[in-house]
């Protein structure tokens, strides 16, 4: 397993010098934020994305996953916090259509990027009206995202997360078999299975084989507050042998969106931190 970092710990620079820190940091790969202030899909040209293919081949860094979660762009002015809307379970046709059409232009973004997989959010519970209306929409939603995504051979996975419309292992994995294609799976983050309760050894193997990226960090005192490695709870160990059990050999991407005052420190606390376990 190769570690990488994700941009969104650098929301208070641009984008080239996120990556370069990651990459001078000691990472081998970088998850990039599809969102305001970093990559957005839907405003992104020609030149900006070949400025980043060079980018990464001249740091030798490769991309770990498109992080397509969130799409606050869409308001102005920007919200002070993450809304998850527009979502891909919105019952409002315009914001679900518009958000449908973001996800495309991500996966064609990924395509160009080389990246093999974008993540996404299901969107909070009451987006689609009701549960049970949200989960509807959101697997229509998805049935459309996968049919561009299998044409671009692009994985698409879900991110599930306490408090959303699809926040546990066995939810999503219905979604997947509800929605019935091959490139769709799942973001893992091992914090927000962690604070589920779910089993490391069950939840990985239920989703085995769908697990297309990993989301790392550390939960101390069973709070959803994004910490370094090493500073919590969180039984790695247990999450990495259950990947390494199911034979996953993709990203651990270090997600850090609570240090934008200091995201160089924390990815090299972070870096050193996860190779001292993974070298065991």
């Amino acid at each position: 397993m190769k570690l990488a970092y994700s941009t969104n710990a650098y929301t208070r620079t641009d984008l080239f010098s996120a990556l370069a820190s990651i990459a001078d940091i000691g990472f081998s790969g970088a998850e990039i934020l599809c969102d305001a202030p970093h990559l957005r899909p839907h405003q992104a040209d020609t030149g900006e994305v070949s400025a980043i293919s060079r980018l990464l081949q001249e740091k030798h860094l490769a991309i770990s996953n498109l992080n397509v979660n969130t799409a606050n762009t869409y308001f102005n002015p920007l919200p002070p916090e993450n809304v998850f809307e527009p979502a891909l379970s919105s019952r409002r046709d315009e914001w679900r259509e518009w958000r449908i059409e973001y996800t495309f232009k991500a996966l064609q973004l990924a395509k160009q990027l080389g990246a093999k997989c974008i993540s996404v959010t299901s969107g909070q519970p009451g987006s689609g009206g009701d549960p049970a209306a949200g989960l509807t929409l959101f697997v229509d939603s998805l049935k459309q995202v996968c049919n561009l995504a299998e044409a671009l051979d692009i994985r698409v996975g879900i991110e599930y997360e306490p408090g959303l419309l699809v926040e546990r292992a066995t939810e999503a994995a219905d979604i997947i078999d509800r929605v019935g294609s091959a490139n769709l799976g799942v973001n893992l983050d091992i914090g927000h299975s962690y604070l589920d309760g779910e089993s490391p050894e069950v939840s990985i193997e239920l989703l085995s084989g769908r697990i297309w990226n990993v989301h790392v960090e550390d939960i101390l005192g069973m709070k959803h507050y994004h910490r370094i490695p090493g500073d919590g709870d969180l039984p790695f160990e247990r999450y990495f042998e259950a990947l390494h059990k199911q034979g996953y050999d993709n990203f651990l991407t270090v997600e850090l969106y609570t240090y934008p005052h200091n995201p160089i420190e924390a990815g090299e606390r972070s870096l050193a931190y996860l190779s001292r376990i993974l070298h065991r």
